[in-house]
C-alpha cells in the first residue's frame, strides 16, 4: 500500500523550511563586519595602523630588537614570527574581523583589527 504525502505533510515541509532559511538569515547577519586595518600597539602604545587591503610583512621592532613579524595577506593579519619563549601569538589563527586580537604578552604586542563601520553586535554577544 501506497502512502502519499498529504497537504498537511506538505505545510510541515514548508514550515520547516521556512524556519530553516529564517535561522539562516539571522546566522548570517550576526557575523561581524570586515575589519578595515590592523591596529599594533607595543607596550600600549601605537606602533602603526596598517590597511588589510594591501598584502605587506610588518617587522615589529622594540628598540633595536625585532620581537616580532605581522604578514597581511589576503585581508587578514597573522604574526608568523616572534621571538618569545612560548610562541602562543604565532599560533594564534589569522584574524580578519572588527574587535578580533592577536596577543604576544611577553613581548607586549596586540594586534587588534578595527573597521571602518561597526558591526551590530557588541563583544559578549560574540
Amino acid at each position: 500500500m501506497k502512502k502519499r504525502i498529504g497537504r498537511k505533510d506538505l505545510i510541515l515541509i514548508g514550515v520547516l523550511l521556512a524556519a530553516a532559511f529564517l535561522i539562516w538569515l539571522i546566522i548570517t547577519r550576526m557575523q561581524p563586519a570586515a575589519g578595515a586595518s590592523a591596529v599594533v600597539t607595543v607596550d600600549g602604545d601605537v606602533y602603526g595602523t596598517y590597511p588589510l587591503s594591501q598584502n605587506q610583512e610588518i617587522p615589529i621592532m622594540k628598540g633595536e630588537k625585532r620581537t616580532n613579524l605581522l604578514v597581511i595577506k589576503d585581508g587578514k593579519a597573522d604574526i608568523t614570527e616572534a621571538d618569545c619563549p612560548d610562541r602562543l601569538c604565532v599560533h594564534q589563527k589569522p584574524i580578519s574581523m572588527t574587535n578580533e586580537t592577536i596577543v604576544c604578552l611577553p613581548n607586549k604586542v596586540v594586534v587588534s583589527i578595527e573597521g571602518s563601520t561597526e558591526s551590530g553586535i557588541d563583544s559578549i554577544a560574540n
